[in-house]
This record gives structure tokens, sequence and C-alpha cells, in this order.
């Protein structure tokens, strides 16, 4: 396509960074051309319609924020459903609630107060002799016990990292939900749900008002798209941009194995964590449970979609998912910053653009803050 007008924005990258920035933008008055690689709109985020199921093409995403900016300005875009993320643990046939709360703890060890969880709680981190916890291991235990470590977290975290708990840092698992009540709300969110006709609709609806090029790599022609444009807003991975002339950032990926089912009900939950290490994916979702079964007229759906997900070591050509933040990675990235800066015209941001891992209310936020610094508000 020849471009033949010259825009205040370029913005690489169409999901929830790049689509708010969008948005922001061009309810400015300001021109924008969002450039995604991929065939579709969305990012990671990105749903597609399967016999009347929203399914979730690269894992699934649940909105849950406290922030009522964050929820507001969603709000605008999408009617976001009552949903709330209830997953279960099955380790081994076994099946006990996620998050961690009282009717885990009845299950594993038949306790039936908040004080007895806890008296064993202790009982077993003091038989581990555990202060400081120094790894992902020791702080598990610190917060759940050895009992249920073993069973409902070591297994899944090592298929999840693809290294040993031993090995991971603490950090990973201090904000994993532990509840001495019967709530299974895995989120302590105020706000929380599904936009109602999936996430593609509700970016469709943020973007409207840009021209949006799909399918389009700004990297193999980043001069001409430049030369278009009068700032670029860069979400893509920022050592990727930089030619990994300082070599490559780590990630975790995912692979998604997607069926469609001919019955009405698979596993009768959205997501289901299998936490022990011999199966070989992490988790199962089953995709129409984030609509309660029905389609957007509120017809019952006599078909299924599951997609289990499979943990793996990234390599350059796969999708970056989860950024490896430890010591070595996090240095390599501020020497990518530091080229960042010498860029005046871009602006890196997003998962990707600042190698930090981001819930979908953080993207948002921080899209609009820098919307408020460089266009205002």
């Amino acid at each position: 396509m020849e471009l033949t007008r010259k825009y205040d924005y370029l913005i690489v990258g169409a999901g929830l960074f790049g689509a708010v920035f969008a948005q922001r933008a061009v309810e400015a008055g300001r021109s924008v051309l969002v450039l995604d690689r991929r065939p579709q709109i969305g990012g990671n985020v990105y749903t597609r319609d399967v016999e009347g199921i929203h399914v979730h093409q690269y894992g699934a995403h649940i909105f849950h924020t406290n922030d009522r900016r964050v929820w507001d300005y969603v709000s605008r875009f999408a009617d976001f459903n009552r949903f709330t993320n209830s997953p279960v643990a099955n380790y081994r046939g076994e099946i006990y609630s996620l998050p961690f709360n009282m009717y885990t703890f009845n299950k594993m060890w038949g306790v039936v107060t908040p004080e007895q969880a806890r008296a064993e709680i202790d009982r077993q981190k003091s038989d581990c002799g555990i202060g400081e916890p120094r790894n992902l291991e020791e702080q598990a235990i610190t917060l759940v016990g050895r009992d249920i470590y073993e069973k409902l977290v070591k297994g899944y975290t090592e298929k999840q990292w693809g290294r040993p708990c031993t090995e991971l840092p603490a950090f990973i698992i201090r904000r994993l939900p532990v509840r001495y009540t019967y709530d299974n709300n895995y989120f302590n969110a105020l706000f929380q749900g599904i936009p109602m006709g999936g996430y593609t609709k509700m970016v469709r609806a943020m973007l409207e008002g840009a021209d949006v090029l799909t399918d389009t790599d700004y990297l193999t022609d980043k001069d001409y798209f430049d030369a278009r444009s009068s700032h670029v807003i860069y979400t893509g991975a920022i050592d990727e941009y930089f030619g990994y002339t300082l070599g490559n950032l780590e990630y975790r990926s995912v692979r998604f194995e997607t069926e469609l089912l001919d019955q009405e009900n698979y596993q009768g939950n959205a997501a289901v964590n299998y936490t022990d290490r011999e199966t070989p994916w992490t988790r199962i979702i089953e995709h129409k449970w984030f609509q309660f079964g029905l389609d957007d007229e509120g017809k019952t759906i006599p078909k299924t979609v599951i997609s289990r997900e499979f943990s793996q070591e990234w390599k350059p050509g796969d999708e970056p998912y989860y950024p490896l933040n430890d010591e070595r990675n996090n240095r390599l990235y501020c020497e990518y910053r530091k080229l960042a800066e010498s860029e005046p015209d871009i602006t890196f941001g997003g998962r990707l653009g600042e190698y930090k891992y981001y819930d979908m209310d953080q993207v948002i936020a921080a899209a609009l803050d820098l919307a408020d610094r460089m266009i205002g508000a």
C-alpha cells in the first residue's frame, strides 16, 4: 500500500497499548497510522469466533482492575459481563480450589477453621527452617506450607518456567492469592469481567478513526514508514528493534493445542491447572465458560472449544510471552534502554517495548499516562 500522507503518530502494534494510545491521539485530533505484523488486530488479547464461542487465541485474558480510571475508560468501548476467575487445580485426579483458600486447606489437611489452617502452615514452615525466603520454593512454603507447595505449586511452576523452583526468584510467587476464607475469586479486584462480544470487538472500537494496516512488518521497511510519521510509538520487542546487536532478551513462550469438540461441556470450568510434573500441559482453557456457555444472543452453545497450554523456552521466531526478568536480562534491557534514549523520535511502550510483565489494566494505565504526557488531557 502506498501511503500518500504524513501522520502525527505511527504506532507499531495493534495490541492494547497501541490501541489505547491511538484512540487518545485520534480523540485529540491527531492523525494516526497503526501497523501490525499479524493478520489481525488485538495483539495477545485477540479473540476469534468459533461456533459462537470467543476463543482467546493467545491464552486466557480476564480483565481485572482496582483502577477506576482504567475501568471507566475500557467501559467506553465494551460492556463487560460478571465473569469471576475461579480456576481449579488438578493434581493426578485430585481437584483443589484456586486461589488457595479454606476449601483448599480443608481438602489438604481436614482443617475447618482459619486458625487451624494458619497453625498447619506455620508448623510446616517451621519444620523447614525457613527465615527470609531466598527462592521461589522457600517463598511458596512460607505462604502455603510444604504439602500445598509439593502438590499444587512445584510441578506447575517448573513447567511454566522450565527451571527448578530453587533457581527461580521469590518475587514471582509473592502475589499468589492465599485466603483464610471460602472466597473462590482469584483476583482481589473491584472491577472484573470479560468484554461482551470478545476483546477484538473492544480493540476495534478503540482503533476507530485511525488508519490500520495488518500483515505489515514495520521493521522490514522502517525507513519508508519513519518518513511518513512525526513520531513512532513502538510496542514490539526492544531488542529486535535494534537488531539484537547486544544479544537476545529471554522470554518464556507458550504453545497452544486448540480443539473444537462436539460436546457441550468438557471440564465444567474456564480454567483447570494441571499441577503434577508429568502432565505435559500447564492448563486447559474451555473458552465458552468465559461467557457462561452462551453466545452473544444468550443461547446455549452445543459445542465447546478447549486449548491445552504448553510452556516452552522462547527462541527467535516464537511468540514472546513472559519476560525473564532475572539479573542478566534486566541488565541487558538497561543497555537497550540507553540505545532507545538516543532516538528522540521514537517511544517504546508495552510488555515487549519495556521488557516488563504487565496485566491488562497496567498496560492501559501506562498508555493513558503516555498519552497524557505527549498529547495532553
